[in-house]
């Protein structure tokens, strides 16, 4: 562990609390200070969920550590139980109720509760949040699932699906429709929206569908090889992944693989002349494993970007994501530091950023169109409308999502023209962005100089000390203000590195156009 500003994963706890609050009928009692009770917030403020999370904590304090902090925990644990009345429990500790090493799960077994309680095992010290979803749903169906007979139909699990997840709710919807649409029925989603005896006829499913590999991938295996369900490997986020899906589900069902794509827009308008001038942008990729992974298929093969940057900042998923950046000829960036994560987005210079909240405000900074691809993320990535990345229909959002912050770029370029009038001058910042909102800086935003990387320390250094020995002239510096928002700063650093290595330090009009015509070649 350790202190940052921003962290792309909390720890396993809050996990394990997305699986817990996207369950009914369980019950969380978790071990913590009084300071670790914050994990509510996450649901009830950035999700928006109408109840809080089915969690219980001991809320020791300071002065308890003296005492037995372990009848206070087998009084809570106790306590939720006789409130609640749950199908079943879960109990473990936070990271800092780990250190005293009470044992959750042994002091709860002393009570001889009448429904199943499920420890939880979870290192707060060296695994993640995401970690810790997957092996609580995994300790669970351990737990609780059990061989039953197969249902008459043919029929499938959905598994993944977390509170909290990006766009989980709307995938699962999204997806089970596809199924049922090919003729299959679902038996159990879990653990979004399931109960622990929804989670004991887990078995009676032909197969399985995991949709979020990172949150779902342990429960697949075990139930692979415990209750003989195979899984499906490919992910439906977007057109080409659907389709695969299809197929995959297809031979597992032993059904038509001919699905209706009705409504779907993204290939039309990728072979469409409206998008030439969105071919071979460059695009910079970085989130969870899984949706970064898709998004670089996406952006490359149906949409045709040019992907200049690729990584993920779960660890778990480093020789899958190293093995898909060297497709596109590429070292993956794996890193759980946001500094790294800007350093790296500065040396590709891309013209879009796919991230996490965590690379929007990089693109806030850096005047670089953005759009949201994966967790984590804020309030405005949980819409109360239904707004899913999966399945034909996510194809749909993603094309909208993707499309319109260079569609924007392009309206800001046309009202250049007008620079001068009262309505639209640099004052009254860009037009999609409010109109109080303050002018986007025309040179390089530099990052915060207190960088936790070697790496980000020498671009910065770089890219402070070419500024200071390059002198824009004020006819030049006007006349960069013509070039579009969303390459403005591209065209500052080639033509600053072009009159660099000319040993020119003052630029002219002449030198921007000499360095344009230089760089189209």
């Amino acid at each position: 562990m350790k202190l940052t500003l921003w962290t792309y994963e909390g720890p396993p706890h809050v996990g394990a609390m997305r699986v817990a609050t996207g369950m009914k009928g369980l019950h969380y009692v978790l071990h913590a200070p009084q300071g670790d009770t914050y994990a509510d917030l996450l649901f009830t403020m950035i999700e928006r969920r109408n109840h809080r999370p089915p969690v219980t904590f001991t809320t020791f304090q300071a002065s308890d550590l003296g005492a037995d902090t372990a009848s206070l925990f087998k009084r809570a644990v106790q306590g939720a139980y006789d409130r609640f009345q749950p199908q079943a429990m879960i109990v473990g500790a936070s990271c800092t109720a780990e250190l005293i090493q009470d044992d959750p799960g042994g002091l709860a077994a002393t009570l001889g509760l009448p429904c199943p309680v499920v420890p939880l095992d979870l290192p707060s010290y060296s695994r993640k949040e995401n970690f810790g979803a997957d092996e609580t749903f995994l300790a669970l169906v351990r737990a609780l699932a059990k061989p039953c007979e197969r249902s008459a139909e043919v029929s499938c699990n959905i598994l993944g699906g977390t509170a909290l997840g990006f766009r989980h709710r709307d995938d699962v919807a999204e997806i089970a429709s596809l199924l049922t649409r090919m003729g299959i029925h679902i038996n159990v989603s879990a653990p979004l929206d399931a109960s622990p005896a929804d989670i004991g006829r887990m078995g009676a499913a032909h197969f399985n569908v995991l949709l979020y590999p990172e949150t779902g991938e342990g429960a697949a295996r075990w139930l692979e090889r415990n209750l003989n369900q195979p899984y499906t490997k490919c992910v439906p986020i977007g057109v080409g992944a659907t389709r695969d899906f299809i197929a995959e589900v297809a031979a597992l069902a032993g059904l038509s693989a001919e699905v209706p794509e009705t409504g779907l827009r993204l290939p039309w308008w990728s072979a469409s002349v409206d998008s030439t001038y969105l071919t071979g942008k460059r695009v910079f990729i970085f989130g969870d494993a899984t949706h970064a992974m898709a998004a670089a298929r996406i952006t490359s093969q149906e949409i045709g970007f040019e992907v200049v940057g690729l990584g993920c900042y779960n660890r778990e998923f480093a020789r899958p994501m190293r093995a898909c950046a060297k497709e596109y000829g590429l070292e993956a960036l794996i890193t759980d530091d946001y500094l790294e994560v800007e350093a790296a987005i500065i040396a590709a210079a891309p013209e879009l950023i796919l991230g996490t909240q965590m690379e929007r405000h990089i693109a806030k900074r850096l005047g670089i169109a953005c759009a949201v691809i994966s967790a984590p993320v804020h309030v405005q990535d949980f819409p109360a409308r239904t707004s899913s990345q999966m399945g034909f229909e996510g194809a749909n959002v993603i094309f909208d999502t993707w499309i319109h912050p260079l569609v924007m770029g392009l309206e800001e370029h046309l009202l250049t023209m007008f620079r001068e009038d009262f309505e639209f001058h640099d004052d009254a910042g860009a037009s999609h962005h409010g109109g109080k909102a303050e002018p986007r800086p025309t040179g390089l935003p530099l990052p915060d100089p207190v960088s936790s990387t070697a790496m980000a320390a020498q671009v910065i250094e770089a890219a402070q000390a070419l500024a200071e020995a390059i002198r824009w002239l004020p006819d030049a510096e006007q006349e960069l203000k013509k070039i579009p928002f969303f390459v403005r700063s591209k065209a500052r650093r080639n033509t600053e590195k072009f009159a660099a290595e000319h040993g020119l330090t003052a630029i002219t009009i002449e030198t921007l156009y000499e360095a344009k015509a230089h760089y189209a070649r």
